[in-house]
């Protein structure tokens, strides 16, 4: 995967993530880096679980938005304290 669909995968999957963790999002840029991070993060832990839940262009929102959720959720927890 080219790094532009990877910027355009990490903004669907940060922006997606900012709607399902509500009150989470860090703006525009900071939705592209969490689901960038998240992409990374459900990359190494999906297949750790032996999850794998579709492939393609696809597979790759989803794997990432999991990713981004994980990461925001963290985040958040972190923010609070």
């Amino acid at each position: 995967m080219g790094i532009v669909a990877a910027l355009i995968i990490g903004a669907i999957a940060g922006w997606l993530a900012g709607k399902i963790v509500h009150g989470a999002g860090f703006g525009l840029i900071g939705n592209i880096v969490v689901g960038i991070i998240g992409a990374l993060v459900a990359s190494w832990v999906l297949p750790q679980l032996h999850i794998q839940l579709a492939t393609g262009t696809f597979g790759a929102i989803v794997d990432a938005t999991i990713g981004a959720v994980i990461v925001l959720v963290i985040l958040s927890l972190i923010k609070r304290v």
